[in-house]
């Protein structure tokens, strides 16, 4: 199958390359050509793409996707109250089939919102992987593990599974990470045993981390160190490529420690904002060579999925936070959330940037929009103006999942009647 996107707007992501007016050359899963002169006169499909910006689909680098049965359901409360009063209830009495429609309705939002790409963590990950493999999007998945009740090795054992029947699966969108859910959740040993498992398999870890004062209150009484001083004393970043999602309450020595990390930080500025944890230490992280990306967090929590938001509230909490309105520029946030994201989910060599060779993994921005008129600089828009709704077009693997706004892989009234049934069991008399 062979695409041709005729006359767009391309922004390639390619640090130091210039958006530009041209064609680009899908064949099959992959990007084989773009620029002012590739010939798409002998494709299969042509999409019109004047008055449309191609750019690379966006990457949430932190998901729980299930999360999405829980929006607007707990709001303004905190962290730990939310999580014990609210979402853990809730959660326990979610079915596995609960799980495989929630996870559904966030792609369905993130499809909308042009989102390709995401990372998941959370437990019966094998129905969101089924999910996953129908609805056509790519994801790196990851049962998260704790360890504070003996579970007679359940959880490892699910998490080992999930690895095992679901890598490299779903045409190869589907890629795995272990997932240890935080220093708080992991005494050392149990964590110590999921390291020495990741390395042996070479597998990324996802982990959260210093999300909450509360965190390093609780690890600082038990360990005398902070929460990153406990990772690194276990040995987490010795060998592991290692997803860090939050990292809100790092100290100086924290950022020395993380200084040549392999992997990085998924930042979620909005998450973090609404659940008043505080705001990341991002321009500082930067500062040290630490690779910052860009999750949204579960909808649970964050309301929304729309990663255009999360860019917008990234650049303008350390722009807020510093004092300093040229310390992350559009550029730099619309790449956290495409290639810096990719990064850390181990996916740079096929996704986060346009170029030939890589995956078609690609959005198109409907520009005819009075809040995008006019161009002046094309970043700066998508950046600081742009949202989820401006998406018209939406493509995974080559496929297209959305085009004109109508999803083309899922079907919404069912999904909305499956969601209506389920929500309304699920939180009833919590």
């Amino acid at each position: 199958m062979r695409t041709g996107i005729r006359n767009g707007l391309i922004i390639t992501m390619i640090e130091g390359e210039a958006p530009y007016k041209g064609n680009i050359l899908i064949e099959d899963d992959r990007i084989v050509e773009l620029g002012v002169s590739v010939d798409i006169s002998e494709v299969d499909q042509v999409i019109e793409g004047e008055g449309f910006t191609a750019m690379p689909g966006f990457i949430n680098a932190h998901q729980h996707s299930p999360m999405s049965l829980l929006r607007a359901f707990s709001d303004d409360m905190k962290l730990m109250d939310w999580l014990d009063r609210k979402m853990l209830p809730a959660e326990a009495n979610m079915t596995p089939e609960d799980i495989y429609w929630g996870s559904q309705l966030a792609m369905a939002e993130m499809i909308r919102s042009g989102t390709t790409c995401f990372a998941d963590m959370y437990i019966q990950m094998g129905q969101i992987a089924e999910a996953v493999k129908s609805v056509g999007m790519r994801a790196s998945l990851t049962r998260g593990l704790v360890f504070l009740q003996d579970d007679g090795g359940r959880r490892m054992s699910e998490a080992i599974d999930l690895v095992e029947r679901w890598s490299g699966a779903a045409d190869g969108r589907i890629t795995t990470m272990i997932g240890p859910h935080s220093p708080y959740t992991c005494p050392p040993e149990p964590l110590k045993e999921t390291i020495a498992y990741a390395e042996s398999r070479k597998l990324p870890i996802h982990i959260h981390l210093a999300e909450t004062k509360e965190e390093v209150v609780k690890i600082r009484d038990k360990y005398g160190v902070t929460p990153t001083e406990y990772l690194a004393h276990i040995g987490m970043f010795d060998r592991a490529h290692v997803l860090l999602a939050h990292a809100v309450h790092l100290t100086r020595k924290d950022i020395r420690l993380l200084h040549g990390m392999r992997g990085g930080i998924a930042h979620n500025p909005i998450s973090n904002l609404k659940l008043g944890c505080g705001i990341a230490p991002v321009a500082e992280c930067l500062r040290q060579g630490i690779t910052v990306g860009l999750g949204t967090d579960g909808a649970g929590s964050a309301t929304t999925l729309d990663m255009f938001e999360t860019v917008r509230a990234a650049a303008w909490l350390q722009k807020l936070d510093y004092g300093d309105p040229t310390i992350l520029p559009a550029s730099h946030a619309l790449g956290m959330g495409t290639l810096e994201s990719a990064k850390l989910l181990c996916l740079d060599h096929e996704v986060g940037t346009l170029e030939a060779g890589k995956k078609a993994d690609l959005i198109l921005v409907d520009m005819r929009k009075p809040h995008l008129q006019p161009v002046h600089n094309i970043e700066s828009l998508l950046a600081y103006a742009a949202s989820g709704s401006d998406v018209d077009t939406v493509m995974v693997n080559g496929r297209l999942l959305m085009q004109g706004r109508k999803l083309l892989t899922i079907n919404e009234d069912e999904l909305y009647r499956q969601v209506r049934q389920r929500a309304e069991r699920i939180v009833k008399g919590i």
